[in-house]
């Protein structure tokens, strides 16, 4: 188009100007006028309701091509908050390897499951956590609040092979009920689980677990109605790539609404 346009005499490029200019009007035209058609749904129409003011056109990024060097900062930071897992394994030789990962979360519930991805070393190598699961098929989940996020931060260091990062990090290792792998005793709650499966997505790993067991503190939950006392649990989560987290202090109730039919 650019070649041919400067090849072009003046009333060409008249031309093609206006044919250019007359596609974008087309083109937006039309996104504006979807835009009223469903704007004027009603409260009993049948489609989505759609703001009036006028349409932003945002920036798309390609992750399947210019941008997929750039896939992790992208999605790290606009994927937020994220819970945090301070995993707990063991690895052959019975040390106890603690790690932080964001990239963690509820599944389902019934079966309870939650997901899991550890990501791999530099040099591609799984890292210990995601060795020791697949040796042992067990792990435990601790959450992460205020107090210990100092901690957690620690258990990120790399240390030397065969080193625990408890002992690094100033925290204590208690019995599980029914897995190998030890919980934290300063963490606000821990789940015991086991390995269900692992999934290689191209260079991700997704580890999926049953969890067998819940260990939480006596004033995070209320026994007579069976009820997490979550406004009392202070956790912290992930937010944007490399360095950052947020705490949850500040919360907000929106009840879902009620559909009234007729």
């Amino acid at each position: 188009m650019t070649s041919q346009f400067l090849r072009s005499s003046q009333a060409e490029r008249l031309r093609l100007v206006d044919s250019l200019e007359s596609r974008r009007l087309s083109r937006r035209q039309g996104a504006e006028h979807l835009a009223a058609k469903l704007s004027n749904a009603g409260p009993k129409g049948r489609g989505c309701l759609i703001s009036r003011r006028k349409i932003r056109y945002n920036m798309e990024l390609d992750l399947e091509g210019r941008y997929a060097d750039r896939a992790y900062q992208i999605l790290a930071s606009l994927i937020t908050p994220r819970p945090i897992a301070l995993v707990t394994t063991v690895g052959p030789d019975g040390i106890v390897n603690a790690a932080p990962f964001s990239f963690f979360n509820i599944l389902g519930a019934t079966p309870p499951i939650v997901a899991l991805a550890p990501g791999d070393r530099d040099d591609g190598s799984p890292k210990d956590t995601a060795r020791n699961i697949r040796l042992n098929q067990e792990f435990v989940i601790n959450l992460v609040d205020e107090a210990i996020a100092e901690a957690m931060n620690r258990c990120a260091a790399s240390l030397p092979y065969g080193t625990s990062e408890l002992p690094f990090a100033g925290l204590t290792a208690a019995p599980s009920s029914v897995v190998k792998p030890p919980r934290i005793v300063e963490a606000p709650a821990s789940l015991e689980c086991s390995e269900w499966g692992t999934l290689l997505i191209g260079e991700n790993r997704v580890v999926i677990g049953l969890v067998k067991r819940v260990h939480l503190r006596d004033e995070f939950f209320d026994r007579e109605k069976s009820r997490v006392l979550g406004d009392k649990l202070m956790l912290i989560g992930r937010m944007a790539a490399p360095h950052w987290f947020c705490r949850t202090r500040e919360r907000f109730e929106m009840r879902r609404p009620a559909w009234n039919v007729g």
